[in-house]
């Protein structure tokens, strides 16, 4: 079995620039790079799609705003869960004799 290959954030920051800032065609830029050019151009396009500098975050890095809604949900469930608890305290003094 294989292993990928991992490159680095700043090695696939230099091959976009290349494509983008520098005007070299990516399959002639891949070719000198030693990458396949369809990996190039995946890269150029997520760069593109990216434009605020979170393109290549590296896995399991998120950006502010999927930071802020995974702490949100853990703030909805610990209320709903919060909300359940006085429901049933509720429900059980209610029906204790006095």
């Amino acid at each position: 079995m294989t292993t990928r290959k991992q490159y680095t954030k700043e090695f696939k920051l230099d091959a976009v620039s290349l494509v983008t800032e520098q005007n070299y065609r990516p399959s002639e830029a891949a070719t000198h790079l030693g990458i396949d050019a369809r990996l190039l151009s995946r890269w150029v396009k997520e760069s593109k799609q990216q434009a605020d500098g979170q393109s290549f975050r590296g896995n399991g890095t998120l950006t502010a705003e999927q930071q802020q809604i995974r702490e949100l949900k853990a703030r909805v469930k610990r209320l709903e869960m919060e909300r359940e608890v006085l429901k049933k305290a509720t429900v059980f003094f209610a029906s204790e004799p006095r």
